[in-house]
């Protein structure tokens, strides 16, 4: 019996571009423009960017303002649209739902989300954040697996590779040479048309 396939994608520069990037252009602030492209190890990236933001002062207000200025990738939308209509699909993100869940589900048509949480304090200030599971991305594709998914996967950085290869079948969108040269092994795509001829031939 075929399992039926269920899409597992990452959320930043693969359907909306990276929240902090933004924020630190529109600030100014070069501390807030590393990634996890840059640093992998998520703790030590969010603890150089809550930093970042008590030394300039900035609010959980200020950045909910930039988020609200920022559009999905082109073909985002009209992908998750065709996607949804013949798969189940959940978006797993280390970004955080006070990020989110006012703005950018509503911009993405309201897909499934599992990402992160912050702490932010009686003055607007963000000060803490919780990690929903470490390792997040990889469990969660395990625990569809474990209840009869085919599961597809997507993602462009270092903290995706694990998801990627314990899926049934994982590829790059929109990954860096770097990523994509130490990683030949995993298929890589730059356009949303491409992805979706890799995810048919994939799925049950």
């Amino acid at each position: 019996m075929k399992k039926p396939t269920l899409i597992a994608i990452d959320l930043e520069s693969v359907l909306f571009p990276e929240i902090w990037e933004v924020v630190g252009e529109k600030t100014g602030i070069d501390e807030l423009l590393i990634t996890s492209r840059d640093i992998p190890d998520f703790e030590e990236l969010m603890k150089k960017r809550i930093e970042a933001l008590k030394k300039h002062n900035i609010t959980y207000n200020d950045i909910l303002s930039i988020i609200e200025t920022i559009e999905p990738m082109e073909g985002a939308y009209d992908f998750l649209e065709w996607a949804r209509k013949q798969y189940p699909l959940v978006i797993i993100s280390d970004t955080f739902y006070e990020f989110i869940k006012p703005i950018v589900v509503r911009k993405l048509g309201y897909p499934t989300v599992l990402s992160n949480s912050l702490e932010i304090n009686e003055n607007g200030k963000i000060t803490d954040f919780r990690i929903r599971e470490p390792r997040g991305k990889k469990v969660a594709v395990e625990a569809f697996q474990s209840i009869g998914f085919n599961v597809i996967a997507m993602g462009d950085s270092f903290n995706d590779i694990k998801m990627l290869q314990t899926a049934d079948a994982g590829a790059f969108l929109h990954a860096s040479d770097t990523l994509k040269a130490e990683f030949p092994d995993i298929p890589s795509f730059n356009n949303y048309e491409d992805l979706k001829i890799f995810i048919e031939n994939n799925a049950n």
